[in-house]
Formats: C-alpha cells, sequence, structure tokens
C-alpha cells in the first residue's frame, strides 16, 4: 500500500502545515494576563502584551488612535471579547483595553460573578462611566461596552 503522500501530495503538505501550525487557540493563561491587565491588578507591559496577542491571535488588523487592534474571538469572565487594543509606543497613555458584546451593565455584572471585582457609575447620567477600587474603567462603546486600564506615561 502506497504512503498518503505519496498519494496525494496536496494533503500530505496539509497535514504538516496542521501538525506545525496548530488552529489558534485561546492560550489557557489568557485570564491572568490580558484578564488581569484589563483589571489594572497587573503590570501594564504593552511590549509584552503585543507580543502575547500577536502570538496567540496573529498580527493586530488595524493601527489607528494610538493603538494596535487585534481580533480576539473569546469568552472572558462569561462575556464575549471581539477586540483587544495595546497602546502604541507614540500614545500618550500606557493601556490596554478590549471590547465585549455586552452593554457595561452586563459587562460589570459578569464580572462581578467571576472575580467578585465591583464597579461604581460615575454619574447618574443613563450611560455612566463605571470605574473600579483598581481603576479599571468600563464604558459605552457604541452598542457595546470597553473595558480598559490606563496609565499616564511618564
Amino acid at each position: 500500500m502506497k504512503s498518503p503522500c505519496k498519494l496525494n501530495k496536496f494533503l500530505c503538505a496539509a497535514a504538516l502545515l496542521t501538525a506545525v501550525l496548530p488552529a489558534s487557540a485561546v492560550p489557557s493563561t489568557f485570564g491572568t494576563v490580558i484578564g488581569d491587565a484589563l483589571l489594572c491588578t497587573s503590570k501594564l507591559d504593552t511590549a509584552y502584551f503585543y507580543n502575547y496577542l500577536a502570538q496567540a491571535f496573529g498580527p493586530p488588523y488595524k493601527h489607528e488612535g494610538g493603538a494596535y487592534w487585534f481580533k480576539t474571538p473569546v469568552t472572558l469572565w462569561g462575556a464575549q471579547l471581539t477586540d483587544v487594543l495595546i497602546s502604541d509606543k507614540d500614545s500618550s497613555q500606557l493601556f490596554i483595553a478590549a471590547v465585549a458584546e455586552a452593554t457595561p451593565e452586563a459587562l460589570v455584572n459578569a464580572i462581578a460573578s467571576a472575580v467578585n471585582m465591583r464597579f461604581m457609575p460615575t454619574s447618574l447620567s443613563p450611560n455612566p462611566v463605571r470605574i473600579s477600587q483598581t481603576a479599571s474603567t468600563i464604558v459605552y462603546f457604541q452598542r457595546k461596552s470597553k473595558i480598559f486600564c490606563a496609565r499616564g506615561v511618564y
């Protein structure tokens, strides 16, 4: 019987690529690396985050607004994240942010259930900014929400 590679070189090449380049899976450390940074409970190291995200999800799909944007189809704290943003070297702020497919209220509740962190509204407006004790911030972003941790660049 002939080997599969002798029968179909294209299938053999595809199998080899699959073995060498596994399907993009969410790293098991995503919650502790990216989640903790978003909650402002770890050091902000944008070069490290850039490399981490590029390795896990590929290169950023855009660079605008002082940030590199990565597509990240993951669930964190029970909320679906679509994008993670990392500040670039020219930004006036050092930050990490994520866009969630949830309202700020739903994201606040998901985080509270998952890690027992509370966010307080900063005003009585219908769409208030919400801030945690660690300075993690949640805001409306179109019909979604954005969570971020930012520090001034000194």
